[in-house]
């Protein structure tokens, strides 16, 4: 009964900590995604060609 119940709280615990590295994982790249686009100096021009481009 006990490893039952140990491998039961492995098995949730586990799922909830690749979620949260996921979402950090997630998190980090969006950010690095802003700081990027934020450095080009047309940055506003070429998200309104890339909108264009993609519609």
């Amino acid at each position: 009964m006990f490893i039952f119940v140990a491998t039961v709280l492995l098995y949730v615990f586990g799922f909830v900590f690749l979620y949260g590295v996921i979402r950090l994982a997630v998190r980090h790249g969006i950010e690095d995604v802003e700081s990027r686009r934020s450095d080009t100096p047309d940055a506003a021009r070429s998200t309104a060609r890339d909108t264009r481009a993609l519609v």
